[in-house]
């Protein structure tokens, strides 16, 4: 068995050298260290009961059968999920190239073993019904405060224009266009897009701007941003977090996140019958097949309106 000078295995020493590589020379977080170190010390440990104790002895069909050994699981570890599995792969994917780089070893058995796809997630959204409840809970008890105006204008901006809550809360007063009904938006990557904001949203922000606007700014130094705190600053994204989740839980409604009204603007525009290019366009995505997840969650819809409504659908 290939010893090191620390009494390690020559494998142990590989793996070693590489996690150290990833902490100084690319900076990696703690977090992902510990995990790639986690899914290392698994992989080291399938190798070892293979009898593999250096890095140039490690076969594809080691690999292999390390990915099936996470999928499947043991006595000792529970089956992992396909997104784990791919995350201990890339680790070892890492791994076996850099080995190949440092001239450890004479070729890359990973090269060709591919991590395994994470079932695609379906985003989630709520019904037109639950966003109206939760846009007339905007506010609270105090819906024509300033505040208050100020919560309903950015729910039903986010709603009625799909912006990411980023982007919402980076918006200029001089990025509206509330004559033709348009914002324009800077997304992901610098990239800016022109939404349409729909008569509510506009109603909403008109308000704002006239009734609350003016009596928050007070407070401030007088900034360009559309949406502003108690301080008379920029509103914050965890502010308008917090905007979102007051809202919900006065509505009763469970589990709704940032980007719940996001995905329920992109699937109720589908579900109306709005081409899926378009859609594209409005959220931003740089690729329609990012925005096609959404028309799954229309299938699924249509599927169990199917299942539950006609006659011979069921046996």
């Amino acid at each position: 068995m290939p010893q090191t000078a620390t009494g390690g295995s020559a494998l142990e020493s590989a793996v070693s050298t590489y996690l150290g590589h990833l902490a100084v020379e690319r900076g990696l977080a703690a977090n992902t260290l510990s995990s790639y170190r986690r899914d290392l010390s698994r992989y080291t440990a399938v190798l070892s009961g293979r009898g593999r104790d250096a890095i140039d002895q490690i076969t594809e069909d080691d690999v292999r059968a390390f990915l099936m050994g996470l999928r499947e699981g043991d006595e000792d570890h529970p089956p992992l999920s396909a997104g784990s599995a791919a995350r201990a792969v890339v680790a070892v994917r890492g791994l076996h190239r850099f080995a190949l780089r440092e001239g450890l070893a004479p070729g890359d058995p990973a090269r060709d073993v591919k991590p395994p796809t994470p079932p695609r997630r379906l985003p989630k959204a709520i019904t037109i019904e639950e966003v109206e409840r939760l846009l007339d809970t905007a506010g609270g008890p105090e819906a024509e405060s300033p505040r208050g105006l100020r919560d309903r204008a950015l729910l039903e901006l986010l709603y009625g224009s799909g912006a990411r809550i980023s982007e919402a809360v980076g918006l200029d007063v001089d990025d509206l266009d509330s004559d033709e009904g348009f914002a324009r938006v800077s997304g992901k990557g610098g990239k800016t897009r022109v939404v349409p904001i729909g008569d509510y949203a506009r109603r909403a922000v008109d308000a704002y701007l006239v009734r609350a606007r003016p009596e928050l700014a007070k407070a401030g130094r007088g900034g360009p941003a559309l949406f502003l705190n108690a301080r008379g600053g920029r509103l914050s994204r965890q502010g308008a977090w917090m905007v979102l989740r007051a809202a919900a839980e006065r509505a009763r409604l469970s589990n709704v996140s940032p980007h719940t009204l996001r995905h329920s603007f992109a699937t109720h525009l589908l579900d109306g019958g709005a081409d899926v290019r378009v859609v594209q366009e409005l959220l931003g995505h740089a690729s329609v097949t990012t925005t096609q997840v959404y028309t799954l969650v229309t299938v699924q819809l249509l599927r169990e309106v199917y299942a539950t409504s006609h006659p011979r659908a069921r046996s």
